[in-house]
């Protein structure tokens, strides 16, 4: 403190020297300490600019890599450090100025040592004396402040020259310290005296309010934030302004309200000197931010139902209200229960076990069966509460499709620690390219589609060091469920030939980067083309969907149709070849129908960058030429004549069939092998507690 006080007390004293007013003095320190620090007011400002300017790419890297939150750390500490961007440069002026307050109060507090330069043993044989002689308490912090009114109120002054070190200019000069200005004791402190002092938070308050006003107009960094994050920003230095204001000496208040003046003539020079709509591309920031809304659903009202509302409430209710609950599925949304049905259907009819089926979708499809069967108890709970009901949750045994457990929102129980979270694929392929990093690692099963997926998940385990899970292969329940629905189905003569476009919801997907190029080469080439979004990509970027459906709203459905309805799989049965980029369902209709597929290559969906640490090649990436041909946007020429060579190409479902064979466990008794591997789990869970 002495350190940092030293020079502002000489700052002072040089003000004060000059001006021989108090008040005038600590406007000469506050400018003066201003035009000091402009040079690192000036980098902070470079900084904020920066920062504001980089905004776009930071919004697309949380667009590119969403969900993974170490990803988006690791790209945008390299992108900060290539842009020489430094985050903690936004804190540099708050510790300034608090560093400044601290130091001015000691100032403040101690007269005699700071504006005065009374050597040290001098002014304690002074503090000791006004204890004598005026009754001051010596140990206080304002004892200095105390000594020199006593000084100033004795009736003999004189009596202080006993005193070691003093002399008559020494003692002049303590009667001439005058720390008033305008007739206001800049020494007081408010909460103390009260009176006309009280004005001097309340004007603190004003200008910190008149800056924060300022500030989000004319500062580039501020005035990107949200509404929210101002409005925060602004109640904070409006309530630190009249705290302080009340209680430390009215000198500060007094700097703080100058200090804050001078701020806000300040920053219209940084503009000037560095301006920012020379450096800010301030229609791309507004898109980026538009994009990053779109994707990730930010800023969205909760638009549902009054009675959407009241169902939530009742059915979390009722949701705790039922104890010993032993099985609970989790549904992001009725397009999901497909993968849990043959599970379920075995556990209702080979046991007596009642299943909790939670869903996030108001529509889901299970509240009909639940009707029908006793055995099923369905829950409506929206994406928001469903985070507090994971936090609670008690069961022996949790099956969901959904990844990332614990990772992010969802997290496993805090209630019950011993609940055996079971993991169940809702597409036939690979575990390390398109999961996360550590996507699976918090689930204590998983039940794989093959034994293939084994070895992707034990590298994985060893290569981070996770604990080994239980790996049971069951196979793939929703691919038998649409074959035999296939076999059964009489299949459609037609003079067009029935294409089917099934793209991924990822970034640069079909829909997004070539599907104009791609339905100019197939449109008015004799077939029926039918574009099948992925849900997530309805979910996300409905605009785009409803803007693509529109440019083509002209078209003969015989030639081209959209299928929004994703509760049934019709397309995909009757289909004569898909379309796909790196959509899992590109393998469903592969494998169901025993008929090939073009591939377009747009970049992968790469959620784990480690994922070619694993020797095991990915699923979805060896299998491409085996089951079909592959194509790059933008060269798309001639597709039409490829796909009637691949139509008239019968050897492709010999292929596919032994490949089906290989990698799919249990086809055509999948539903019975995890349901008893669930029902198993249940039972462990139960003998636990009884011995536990």
């Amino acid at each position: 403190m002495q350190t940092l006080c030293a020079p502002l007390g000489w700052l002072m004293k040089v003000g004060y020297d000059l001006l021989h007013n108090y008040g005038l003095a600590i406007i000469f320190f506050t400018l003066l300490t201003k035009v000091i620090l402009f040079p690192m007011s000036l980098w902070v400002h470079r900084n904020g600019v920066r920062m504001v300017r980089i905004e776009p790419v930071v919004n697309r890297l949380k667009i590119r890599y969403f969900g993974d939150q170490d990803r988006i750390a690791d790209e945008t500490a390299e992108l900060y450090k290539k842009e020489h961007y430094s985050p903690f440069a936004t804190v540099i002026p708050v510790a300034v100025q608090l560093l400044l307050l601290l130091g001015l109060i000691q100032v403040i507090y101690h007269p005699l040592t700071y504006v005065l330069r009374l050597p040290a043993g001098t002014t304690e044989a002074l503090i000791s004396q006004a204890a004598k002689l005026a009754r001051i308490d010596p140990g206080a912090g304002a004892a200095e402040m105390l000594a020199v009114n006593a000084i100033q109120k004795a009736a003999d002054p004189a009596a202080y020259l006993a005193v070691p070190g003093m002399t008559g200019e020494t003692l002049s000069a303590i009667l001439g310290l005058n720390m008033s200005f305008l007739g206001v004791d800049l020494s007081a402190v408010p909460a103390q005296e009260g009176g006309i002092l009280l004005l001097m938070p309340l004007l603190a308050g004003l200008a910190a309010l008149a800056l924060s006003l300022s500030q989000n107009r004319l500062n580039p960094l501020q005035a990107s934030q949200g509404k929210t994050s101002q409005l925060l920003s602004m109640a904070f230095s409006v309530g630190l302004s009249l705290t302080l204001g009340f209680i430390v000496p009215a000198g500060v208040g007094f700097y703080w309200i100058w200090s804050n003046l001078f701020s806000i003539l300040q920053q219209p020079v940084l503009n000037r000197v560095y301006p920012p709509e020379k450096q800010i591309d301030y229609a791309e920031l507004e898109a980026s931010r538009k994009e990053l809304a779109e994707y990730t659903g930010s800023g969205q009202k909760d638009t549902r139902s009054r009675e959407e509302k009241r169902r939530e409430q009742e059915d979390y209710k009722r949701f705790f209200a039922i104890g010993n609950k032993h099985l609970v599925f989790y549904s992001e949304s009725s397009g999901f229960y497909k993968y849990f049905e043959s599970a379920i259907r075995y556990i209702l009819d080979h046991s007596r076990v009642t299943v909790h089926y939670v869903t996030s979708d108001p529509n889901d499809q299970i509240f009909d069966l639940s009707r029908r069967e006793e055995k099923i108890e369905a829950y409506y709970i929206g994406e928001k509460k469903l985070i507090t009901l994971f936090m609670k949750l008690e069961a022996d045994a949790v099956v969901m499709t959904m990844s990332d457990l614990d990772n992010y929102h969802y997290k496993r129980s805090y209630y019950r620690k011993d609940i055996n979270y079971i993991y169940m694929f809702h597409y036939p392929l690979s575990t390390h390219m398109v999961l996360h990093t550590g996507a699976l690692r918090h689930y204590d099963t998983i039940l794989c589609v093959g034994e293939f997926q084994f070895e992707e998940i034990r590298q994985t385990e060893a290569l981070f060091g996770d604990p080994e899970q239980r790996l049971i292969a069951c196979g793939y329940g929703q691919l038998e469920k649409l074959y035999d629905a296939y076999q059964r189905m009489e299949k459609p003569r037609r003079a067009r030939p029935k294409i089917l476009v099934a793209p991924s919801w990822q970034q640069d997907n079909i829909l997004d980067s070539c599907v104009d190029e791609l339905l100019g080469e197939l449109l008015g080439q004799g077939f029926q083309v039918v574009i099948r979004p992925h849900p997530e990509y309805m979910k996300r970027y409905r605009v785009r969907m409803e803007d693509l459906m529109r440019r083509y709203a002209g078209k003969d459905p015989e030639e081209l149709a959209f299928e929004l309805d994703f509760t049934s799989n019709q397309s995909i049965f009757d289909s004569d070849l898909v379309i796909s980029d790196w959509s899992g369902t590109a393998y469903e209709a592969v494998l169901v129908t025993e008929k090939p597929c073009v591939f377009v290559d747009t970049p992968p969906k790469i959620n784990n960058p480690d994922y070619e640490k694993i020797t095991v090649p990915p699923l979805e990436i060896s299998l491409r030429d085996q089951v079909g041909i592959r194509v790059q946007p933008g060269r798309l020429a001639g597709l039409a004549g490829r796909i009637r060579s691949l139509l008239g190409d019968s050897g492709y479902a010999e292929r596919i069939r032994a490949i089906r064979e290989s990698c799919i466990a249990n086809f055509g008794r999948s539903g019975e092998v995890a349901g008893e591997a669930i029902l198993g789990i249940v039972r462990e869970q139960i003998e636990k507690r009884k011995k536990g």
